[in-house]
C-alpha cells in the first residue's frame, strides 16, 4: 500500500487535506447536541460515538436516520470521569473492568490488565451495536488512545486491525508524528503500527493532531480559537485528522466531566466561527471525510 494517501484519494499534488472529527459522539446530550448542531452545519467533517456511554441511543438513532454524514466508532476501554462512568457492552467478569465494575478510569491499567481475548470482543460488540442500530460506519477510532501500547508498550492494535479489516473500514492511526514532537522511540512505534495496518489492508492517515484538552489558566476563547488558526495554518501536504471535543458548556457538562467544560464549550463555538472559517478558506485546505478512506480501502472509489 503506497503511503500517499492523498494521490490515491485523486487530489491534486501537494494538496492540504484536513478532516476536522469531533471526538465523544453520544457519552452526554451537552455532546450530541453540539456534534449534532456542528455536523448539520457542515462545521466538521465526521465524528465517532461512544457506544457504551448512557446517552448513546441518541446519538445512534441520529446517525442512523443521517447515513450521508461520516459517523465512526469511538472503541472505548475507559471510563475516565469521577461521577460519571460507564462498562463493558460484554459485561462485568472480564478483564476490563475496575474493582466497582467500570472500565478503568486510565490507560495504564488497560494495557496492564486487559486481555486480548476481552478487548477484541468489546470492540466488536461496540461496533456491531452500532450497526444493528443502522449506523452507517465509516471509521474506527479509540477513546483515550487505550489500544496504541504508548505507556507500557502492550498495544491491543492487532484485535483493532483485525476488527477493521474485516469490516472494511479505516483506523485512526497516524504514519508520522510531524507536527507534534521528536520522539523517536515513539515515532519508532508508529512505523512499526502503520507498516501492520498495510499488511492488514487498513487505510490510515498521515498525521494526527489536536490541541491542550483544557484551556489554560485565565486562557480567553479568543486565544483557543487563534491558537486552532495557527494549527490551521500550519497543515502541511498530505492527510491530517484534528479531532476535538466539542459540547454545549451547560449545567449537564459541569456535572459529567471534571474537566475541560469551558474548554469543550470553547470548541463548539469556534468551529463555527468565522474567523476560523476564513482561515480555512484562506489556506485551501481541502476538507475530505472518512467516508472517502473507506471507499478507498473498499476499492470503491473510481
Amino acid at each position: 500500500m503506497s503511503p500517499d494517501l492523498a494521490t490515491r484519494l485523486g487530489l491534486p499534488a501537494g494538496a492540504r487535506a484536513l478532516i476536522i472529527n469531533a471526538d465523544d459522539f453520544g457519552m452526554c446530550h451537552a455532546a450530541n447536541t453540539a456534534i449534532i448542531d456542528l455536523l448539520q452545519a457542515g462545521h466538521i467533517d465526521s465524528t465517532t460515538l461512544m457506544v457504551p456511554c448512557a446517552w448513546a441511543p441518541e446519538a445512534l438513532a441520529f446517525a442512523a436516520s443521517r447515513t450521508d454524514l461520516d459517523v465512526g466508532v469511538h472503541l472505548v476501554l475507559t471510563s475516565e470521569w469521577a461521577d460519571y462512568r460507564w462498562r463493558p457492552l460484554t459485561g462485568t467478569r472480564t478483564s476490563l473492568v475496575d474493582e466497582g465494575g467500570w472500565f478503568p478510569r486510565d490507560v495504564l491499567s488497560v494495557e496492564r490488565n486487559a486481555s486480548g481475548d476481552d478487548v477484541a470482543a468489546e470492540i466488536e460488540a461496540q461496533l456491531q451495536t452500532a450497526l444493528d442500530a443502522g449506523v452507517d460506519v465509516t471509521h474506527l477510532d479509540n477513546h483515550m488512545g487505550s489500544v496504541y501500547g504508548l505507556l507500557t508498550g502492550r498495544d491491543f492494535l492487532g484485535q483493532v486491525l483485525e476488527l477493521a479489516a474485516r469490516h472494511g473500514l479505516p483506523f485512526r492511526l497516524p504514519r508520522s508524528m510531524e507536527g507534534t514532537g521528536n520522539d523517536a522511540a515513539l515515532q519508532a512505534q508508529l512505523t512499526r503500527a502503520a507498516a501492520a495496518a498495510d499488511a492488514f489492508g487498513v487505510e490510515i492517515i498521515d498525521r494526527l493532531w489536536s490541541h491542550p484538552f483544557e484551556a489554560a489558566p485565565d486562557e480567553s476563547y479568543e486565544q483557543v480559537r487563534d491558537g486552532f488558526i495557527a494549527l490551521l495554518r500550519a497543515v502541511p501536504a498530505g492527510v491530517t485528522e484534528i479531532y476535538l471535543h466539542p459540547m454545549v458548556d451547560d449545567d449537564e457538562l459541569r456535572a459529567t466531566v471534571d474537566f475541560g467544560a469551558e474548554k469543550r464549550g470553547h470548541e463548539l463555538r469556534l468551529l463555527s466561527d468565522p474567523e476560523v472559517l476564513q482561515a480555512i478558506a484562506d489556506e485551501g485546505l481541502v476538507r475530505i471525510g472518512w467516508r472517502d478512506m473507506r471507499d478507498l480501502q473498499r476499492g470503491e472509489r473510481a
